[in-house]
């Protein structure tokens, strides 16, 4: 895993924070949920490819 996609994660988790405050001074904290999950979901698309990784190396693992 690349410290890239750590800073990446990082990255959004900040960006999403930022909002969610914004959004609850601005007395709009309906909308806070749906930015969470936003960005929980851009996470999980991110780690995709190191998760499929992952799951080849555990293969290749078992076979031998």
């Amino acid at each position: 895993m690349d410290i890239d996609v750590i800073f990446r994660i990082a990255g959004i988790g900040l960006i999403v924070a930022i909002v969610n405050q914004l959004l609850s001074k601005a007395d709009k904290g309906e909308y806070t949920v749906f930015i969470t999950l936003s960005g929980l979901i851009i996470i999980i698309l991110t780690l995709l490819p190191e998760i499929r990784n992952l799951l080849s190396i555990l293969k290749e693992l078992a076979e031998l």
